[in-house]
């Protein structure tokens, strides 16, 4: 018997941006902005109703609008290197990196809990909505998720906590990296971790997002300090060194708009031989390294096949208007053609053709629902074409004197149109869509032409 041949693709942070992705992107963030202009103009027609469009349009402007422009713009200026500060997933310079480690992953597990941190959950929808309810109930959450920051083009591999108060309000969380092979701190030492901590003082608004977020302490050289201690207390086997003025520059405020003071100092702490507790073996377990093992499909790519499906939905009710109300749609189907005498004939040949047709089309907007869930590049790229030319064709139509954008009539599929590029033009669609596969090719060898 061979073995399978496998085959694997490029991790997708080392897969370039394509220049139809980046005009998804950038065709995404204008409309983005677009749609918050038509909700400003609308809102005054809504009366009573405009205390709901504040809410709509700060949630509009908070989570889509803003985010995108700054993906957008920090492409230009944000340097895409090293410069000791993580990344938010908007692409804003994120916590200051403050911390280098020598040693295994178990040997960080073990130390961790020895000293008395508590690993954090995965951000998952449970998790989230976990934390705001511990957060406003002023509930303890020990496990409560911290927020994704990115460090070589992905985001933590790992992160510990302690919470304050008992509330996740308050707390002391550390975010760990692996470091990629062969690669080498500025000045040629070789590390084998990098890790950022910062100390939550409080929940507020970010200066540069508005988003719902934790606000940190401006001092991170006293949480810095903190989870190196906390490490060395735990285990007198631990090393350290620490870099003097490794890092002053780049640092007066996080992505959330905190400010940040810091001496610039790298404390590197050396954990080669330290003794992994058993627990820790298990806890490795659980964790695969960058771009192994099998990837989470993300929020962002199941609400993209949810508004293409929706699009599907839109489709067949339109099929059920035709059948159902054939009289009604007869005049915009024959009489720009035919003109005002249309005989039943060609009222019913037009229907039925037209019928047919947006029923095919739902099929096949069914058919790329499922395969844009399943992953598929090719399907997200055709359902953001689509999405694209529908919002090209009506802001040329309004621009050219065509109706208006209106709530009773083209803003709801705008608006569908819109959140759907949105979705699955952001950055963790496209890794999704273009994560790492293994295939199993056929052996020829073998009855069936498969390998077992």
């Amino acid at each position: 018997m061979t073995k399978a041949a496998v085959e694997v693709t490029a991790p997708a942070e080392a897969v370039p941006y394509s220049v139809l992705d980046s005009v998804f992107f950038v065709v995404g963030g204008v409309a983005a902005v677009w749609l918050t202009a038509l909700l400003v103009q609308l809102s005054f027609e809504w009366g009573w109703a405009q205390v709901w469009f504040l809410f709509i349009f700060w949630a509009l402007l908070a989570y889509l609008v803003l985010p995108r422009l700054h993906r957008i713009l920090t492409r230009l200026y944000v340097p895409d290197y090293f410069i000791g500060r993580a990344r938010t997933s908007d692409g804003l310079l994120g916590d200051p990196v403050n911390i280098a480690l020598l040693g295994s992953e178990p040997q960080i597990h073990g130390v961790m809990r020895s000293a008395g941190w508590t690993r954090a959950d995965d951000v998952t929808l449970a998790s989230s909505r976990r934390i705001v309810s511990s957060t406003l109930l002023r509930r303890s959450y020990l496990e409560a998720p911290v927020s994704p920051l990115f460090l070589f083009g992905r985001q933590q591999d790992f992160a510990y906590q302690q919470e304050v108060d008992g509330t996740p309000g308050k707390r002391h969380h550390v975010r760990f990296w692996r470091c990629p092979p062969g690669w080498l701190l500025p000045g040629g030492l070789a590390v084998d971790w990098l890790a950022a901590g910062t100390y939550d003082r409080s929940v507020g608004l970010s200066l540069f997002t508005l988003q719902i977020t934790h606000k940190i302490d401006e001092n991170t050289d006293a949480e810095r300090d903190h989870v190196v201690g906390a490490i060395t207390g735990a285990d007198p086997a631990a090393g350290l060194r620490v870099i003097r003025d490794f890092s002053t520059g780049y640092h007066a405020r996080n992505g959330g708009g905190d400010t940040i003071t810091t001496d610039g100092n790298l404390p590197i702490v050396d954990l080669r031989q330290t003794v992994a507790e058993p627990t820790a073996a298990g806890l490795l377990a659980s964790v695969t390294a960058p771009g192994e093992g099998r990837t989470r499909r993300p929020s962002t790519t199941i609400v993209g096949a949810a508004f293409v499906g929706a699009r599907a939905a839109a489709a067949a009710l339109l099929a059920l208007s035709l059948v159902l109300f054939k009289d009604a749609h007869v005049g915009s189907l024959v009489q720009p053609v035919a003109g005002p005498a249309v005989t039943e004939a060609q009222a019913e040949l037009a229907v039925s053709a037209a019928t047919v047709l947006v029923l095919l089309f739902a099929v096949a907007e069914i058919l790329l629902a499922w395969f844009v869930f399943l992953g598929r590049n090719w399907a997200r790229t055709v359902a953001m074409a689509l999405s694209t030319a529908a919002i090209c064709f009506q802001a040329v139509d309004v621009f050219y004197g065509g109706p208006d954008i209106t709530l009773k009539s083209n803003l709801p599929g705008l608006t569908l149109d819109i959140l759907l590029l949105l979705a699955l033009s952001s950055k963790r669609s496209r890794d999704y869509a273009l994560r790492p596969r293994k295939e199993v090719k056929r052996d020829s060898s073998r009855p069936g032409g498969r390998t077992p």
